[in-house]
């Protein structure tokens, strides 16, 4: 379990990609981090197969490959980078799985004052305005929600620490819906019958 708070960016040291899984190899200087540990890259909980003087490498498989952006690394690319979380830290960004949803393409980047605005193309059912969303593992707010995009506003902070700061106009991002989000429209699917719809929940803020 992860909060979306990025703790540092990494590079891709090494890399292979096979139409069966690829293996991720990139430095950080983690003090504390071992084999079987879980680190959200780039907002894809992965476990760590081997440390080795703050070389890190990670197994990732088909399926992972499928739904995330990570089949489009390359050597030299930014990822973001976050342990899981402990249960005595602070919950300062929002609870976030590391199980990507499916992936967003940059719409337009519009600097906005100190601030930068970002909208992406995807699927918005799940989606609500004000509500939290993880990009590439970053925990951020909805600001404006549309039928098929939603955009976002950066503060300085998120864009000097996260690798959010590269992206360009057609980049494709790992999008991860709210939790909660997901379980009550699993809910409210199951209970057809039910008064409590997710169109309800929607309207009155959830």
């Amino acid at each position: 379990m992860f909060t979306g708070l990025i703790e540092k960016t990494a590079t891709i040291k090494n890399l292979s990609i096979t139409p069966n899984g690829a293996r991720i190899l990139f430095g950080a200087d983690f003090k504390d981090v071992k084999i079987g540990d879980s680190i959200a890259i780039n907002g894809v909980c992965l476990t760590m197969t081997s440390v080795d003087n703050g070389l890190y490498s990670a197994d990732v498989m088909k399926e992972t490959l499928d739904v995330s952006n990570l089949k489009h690394l390359k050597i030299g690319d930014e990822v973001n980078l976050e342990r899981a979380m402990k249960l005595s830290s602070r919950l300062d960004g929002h609870i976030v799985s590391g199980h990507i949803d499916c992936v967003a393409t940059v719409k337009s980047i519009v600097q906005d004052g100190f601030s930068k605005r970002i909208s992406f193309n995807c699927n918005t059912e799940l989606i609500i305005k004000k509500g939290s969303i993880a990009i590439n593992g970053v925990s951020l707010t909805v600001a404006k929600v549309d039928s098929d995009s939603f955009e976002v506003s950066l503060i300085p902070e998120t864009i000097k620490d996260t690798n959010l700061k590269n992206l360009k106009i057609g980049d494709i991002v790992n999008i991860e819906y709210d939790l909660f989000a997901k379980y009550i429209k699993k809910f409210c699917t199951n209970k057809k019958e039910s008064k409590l719809t997710f169109e309800f929940l929607k309207e009155n803020g959830f």
